[in-house]
C-alpha cells in the first residue's frame, strides 16, 4: 500500500498539473533549456509512463521529461517536512507512556478464555519533539498487541467531550502504569464528568441500534457482542448521571449482558430493554447534579503544567 505523500509513479498525471524538474535539460549543442528545479505545467500527457510528458516552462518553451525526471510541485515543496518518520524513529515514544490500563471485556468482567487484553492510556512526548516542525502523532497504536495510547492533549479533549472509551480509562480498576503526572490526573478525573455524557452516550447508542436494525433487515443477523456493549454503555451512562462516577465492572448485570452476547435473549427483548434504559437515562438526566459542561479551565491548567514539566526535564 502506498504511503501518504509518496509520488504515484504508476498513475498518469493530467494536463495542467504543476511540476518541478529534477534534472537539467540541454540541447544537443549543450545549451541549457531547463534548469534543475524549474517550475512548469504539463501540457501533454503520455498514454503510459514509458513515454515522456510535455512540460511548458514559464517562458513558454516546452521540454519533454519522463516521470522520474520531475516531481509534482506540491510533493516537492513538502519533501523537507516529510522526514517526521525518520525523526520519530530516534525516539521510542512508547517510553513516553505515562498511563497504561486495561479496558474492554476484561475490565468489564465480561471476558472469557479467548478475550483479548486491550491496553489503553496516555503518552507525553519530549518537549523538543513536540515543539519541532515535525510534530507528534495524536496516538500510538499497535494492533498486534491491542494497544493504543493517546497524546495527553488529545486524551484530555476526548475526555472533555465525554468519549466513553477515554472516560473508562480514567475509571478502570485495572491499572498497570501511572507516573506522578498521571496520578494527578486520576485525582481530578471528576472534572471530565458532565451532562455531555447524556448526549454522547445516547446519540452513539441510537445510531448504532439503527444500523443493527438495518443489518437485521438486509442480512438477517447482527453483531450480538456489539449489542451487548451498547446496552452496557446505557447502563454506564445512567450511573454516571446518578452517582457521578463511571462504572466499569458490570457485576450486577453480567448474566443479562452475557445472555445478549450468547444470543440467549431475543432481539425484541434486547430492544425493549434498550427503550426502557433510554427512559431511565432521560430521568437521570433531568435529576442529575452533574454540571452542564466539564471543567475546561482545570483541564487546561493541568495540560499546561504537564507541558512545563516536560520542558523542565529537557537538558
Amino acid at each position: 500500500m502506498m504511503q501518504k505523500g509518496t509520488p504515484a509513479y504508476n498513475l498518469i498525471l493530467p494536463v495542467g498539473t504543476q511540476v518541478v524538474a529534477r534534472v537539467e535539460v540541454k540541447t544537443s549543442t549543450g545549451k541549457l533549456v531547463c534548469l534543475r528545479g524549474a517550475v512548469g505545467a504539463i501540457v501533454k500527457s503520455p498514454t503510459d509512463n514509458s513515454h515522456a510528458y510535455q512540460i511548458q516552462l514559464p517562458d513558454g518553451s516546452t521540454v519533454n521529461l519522463r516521470r522520474h525526471e520531475f516531481s509534482i510541485r506540491k510533493h516537492y515543496q513538502n519533501e523537507g517536512l516529510q522526514t517526521s518518520e525518520a525523526v520519530l524513529s530516534d525516539y521510542n515514544l512508547y517510553d513516553a507512556v505515562i498511563y497504561r490500563c486495561i479496558v474492554g471485556s476484561r475490565a468489564y468482567g465480561l471476558d472469557n478464555e479467548v478475550s483479548d487484553i486491550d491496553r489503553r492510556g496516555i503518552y507525553l512526548p519530549p518537549a523538543t519533539l513536540h515543539w519541532s516542525l515535525y510534530g507528534i502523532p495524536e496516538q500510538l497504536e499497535n494492533a498486534a498487541t491491542q494497544e493504543c495510547y493517546w497524546e495527553l492533549q488529545k486524551f484530555l479533549i476526548l475526555a472533555l467531550k465525554a468519549n466513553p472509551n477515554v472516560l473508562e480509562c480514567l475509571y478502570t480498576p485495572l491499572v498497570e502504569t501511572t507516573t506522578p503526572i498521571a496520578t494527578e490526573l486520576l485525582q481530578i478525573r471528576a472534572i471530565f464528568l458532565s451532562q455531555l455524557v447524556y448526549q454522547t452516550y445516547n446519540s452513539y447508542v441510537l445510531s448504532q441500534f439503527k444500523k443493527m436494525e438495518q443489518d437485521l433487515r438486509t442480512k438477517g443477523e447482527i453483531r450480538w457482542k456489539h449489542a451487548m456493549h451498547l446496552i452496557r454503555l446505557l447502563l454506564s451512562g445512567i450511573t454516571v448521571l446518578k452517582e457521578g462516577f463511571v462504572p466499569v465492572q458490570v457485576e450486577d448485570y453480567r448474566s443479562q449482558l452475557l445472555a445478549i452476547r450468547h444470543q440467549e435473549m431475543s432481539w425484541d427483548a434486547v430492544n425493549e430493554w434498550r427503550l426502557q434504559l433510554h427512559q431511565t437515562f432521560d430521568r437521570a438526566f433531568t435529576n442529575t447534579k452533574l454540571p452542564e459542561r466539564p471543567n475546561y479551565e482545570k483541564a487546561n491548567a493541568f495540560l499546561i503544567e504537564a507541558r512545563r514539566s516536560m520542558a523542565a526535564a529537557e537538558p
